[in-house]
């Protein structure tokens, strides 16, 4: 028995010694990428090879992490190895001339270098069994993954939703903010559920054709938000086993819930789809995303099923339950989540910054006046409306850590490689606080954006809706919306900070597409509120 427990014990010591042994070699020389090229540096490991995602406020963590590593960084979860992408811009000191020494400075775009000219390397998604396989069965485009699908998919989703394309939602976009802004003149406390409300109406409108008013008591809002809860509920890590042991799949009985589900949002999304159809064969169809598919069948080669699941996850919402500490992608990068969240970003920041909010009136009342309302036709007129808007989406991104990608092969960037296989963010907060490309990044200035002739400058850049071929289709209708919504906004209305209820500017959710705590703020019009309410009542908002 004393042989046993030595042997045990001395066993016990060599397994200890060598995992003290992995554990100071990790730490002291780099992991290698391909060909002997390392890996981007990174945290050190808490455990032999694995320095996994930080789980808690994982924004601002990455940020910290970034000045202390570099503008890209690696981490590993087991064997997956995991890039972030932490700098829009970044200075590399090189060695121009080896025989002087003579020292140089090199800016180098890191985001557009990996994430946009390497876009087809990085066009893949990582394996989601449960909710993009068996929920979804492979048709739920921000879960697709790279291959013909995806492309007929994005080809169609991008040619109808194309700039000239979303021109034509724009009377109906700002008929919906006018009724936006009499919410919020009647009941300004709610005004997070009247930007979710506004960003339904014209989402039910462009995907679907419905005219009528939208409410939340609608059964299609009621159906679609059931939908939602499920896909919430198959993509939360850790929720079904599938995804770490695949062949779960093909035990009789497993998923007997997926399957269920995946039926009724089928069903739901091909009922929508089939009411457009039978409207056109009745010759009452209005214009519609769906319409348009339907009228191009044959041109994109999609399926009923690709179809009906294209149509329905432009409105699907951005999960709000998803963690960051994991690789697996959110449920959607929707037009809906981006534009409600984007509004409450516009009014946390008016509220916050009164003399940036002043900037904005003074050019309102110089362009447009007191007499008629803001269209699209003054867009090209309002450069500091413009640069409020850049900057509040700066200041506070829609998507903090951004939607992963895959590498499909090997990708190299400055002396470092990004194996093939490895999982990729571009990390929007980030990228928002990169002091080279933004100076003073806490700063909410939106006169970053212009020059010294009062001009947006063509130079800035910041990533609001993806990179790349994932890029989100939505985002010239997002953009249209946001535009006219906070153009409309303040030119009804100063916005303040209630003296009782200071905006905790950092409560927000820590999920992918991030939710401000609620609010409370003070709307005051800016003209008496009886005329507000009938120039906003009436279709071109103009006092005759």
């Amino acid at each position: 028995m004393p042989t046993f427990i030595t042997n045990a014990n001395y066993a016990a010591g060599i397994v200890a010694v060598v995992a003290s042994l992995i554990t100071v070699l990790y730490k002291k020389f780099p992991l290698l990428g391909r060909k002997g090229i390392p890996l981007p540096p990174g945290p050190p490991a808490c455990w032999f090879w694995s320095n996994a995602l930080p789980t808690v406020n994982i924004a601002h963590a990455l940020t910290d992490l970034v000045r202390e590593h570099g503008p890209i960084m690696s981490f590993r979860q087991g064997s997956q190895v995991i890039i972030v992408i932490g700098s829009i811009e970044v200075y590399c000191l090189y060695l121009a001339v080896p025989e002087t020494m003579t020292k140089h400075w090199s800016l180098y775009q890191a985001a557009t270098d990996i994430m946009e000219k390497e876009g087809a390397s990085l066009v893949d998604r990582p394996r989601t069994i449960a909710a993009g396989e068996m929920l979804s069965n492979g048709m739920r485009i921000v879960l697709a993954r790279s291959g013909d699908q995806f492309r007929r998919l994005r080809k169609a989703v991008h040619t109808h939703l194309q700039p000239k394309a979303a021109e034509a939602y724009q009377d109906m976009q700002r008929e919906h903010a006018m009724e936006f802004v009499l919410d919020m003149l009647n009941d300004s406390k709610n005004h997070q559920k009247h930007a979710h409300r506004y960003a339904v109406s014209v989402i039910l409108r462009v995907t679907y054709g419905k005219s009528a008013p939208t409410a939340y008591t609608d059964p299609e809002v009621v159906r679609i938000s059931r939908v939602v809860e499920h896909v919430q509920a198959a993509i939360r890590p850790g929720a079904y086993l599938v995804d770490r042991v695949p062949l779960l799949r093909y035990l009789p009985g497993y998923g007997k819930q997926l399957d269920e589900w995946h039926h009724e949002e089928l069903e739901l999304y091909t009922h929508q789809l089939r009411r457009v159809k039978s409207e056109m064969d009745q010759n009452i169809a209005g214009s519609s995303f769906t319409k348009t598919l339907l009228e191009n069948t044959e041109r994109h080669q999609l399926s009923t099923d690709e179809m009906s699941y294209l149509a329905g996850s432009l409105f699907t919402a951005g999960s709000d339950t998803e963690s960051h500490a994991t690789h697996e992608p959110p449920q959607t990068y929707s037009f809906l989540a981006q534009t409600a969240v984007g509004i409450t970003a516009m009014i946390m920041a008016a509220a916050c910054h009164p003399l940036a909010q002043a900037k904005v009136h003074e050019e309102l009342d110089t362009v447009i006046g007191s007499d008629r309302a803001p269209t699209f036709q003054d867009s090209s007129s309002l450069p500091q409306l413009h640069a409020f808007l850049l900057e509040a989406l700066r200041w506070r991104p829609i998507v903090r850590i951004g939607f992963p990608h895959r590498a499909t092969k090997d990708v190299f960037w400055q002396g470092y490689c990004i194996p093939e296989g490895a999982i990729v963010y571009g990390c929007h907060w980030t990228l928002s606080r990169d002091p080279i490309a933004f100076p003073d990044p806490e700063n909410f200035n939106p006169q970053r954006w212009l020059d010294s002739e009062g001009r947006l400058k063509d130079s800035m850049k910041f990533v609001v809706y993806g990179f790349g071929r994932r890029v989100c289709p939505g985002l010239h209708l997002a953009n249209q919306s946001l535009y006219i919504t906070l153009a409309l906004l303040l030119w009804s209305f100063r916005i303040a900070q209630r003296p009782d209820a200071p905006i905790d500017t950092h409560a927000f959710s820590d999920v992918v597409i991030s939710h401000a705590a609620p609010f409370e703020i003070d709307v005051i019009p800016r003209m008496k509120a009886a005329k507000l309410r009938e120039m906003m009542m009436m279709t071109n908002g103009r006092m005759d």
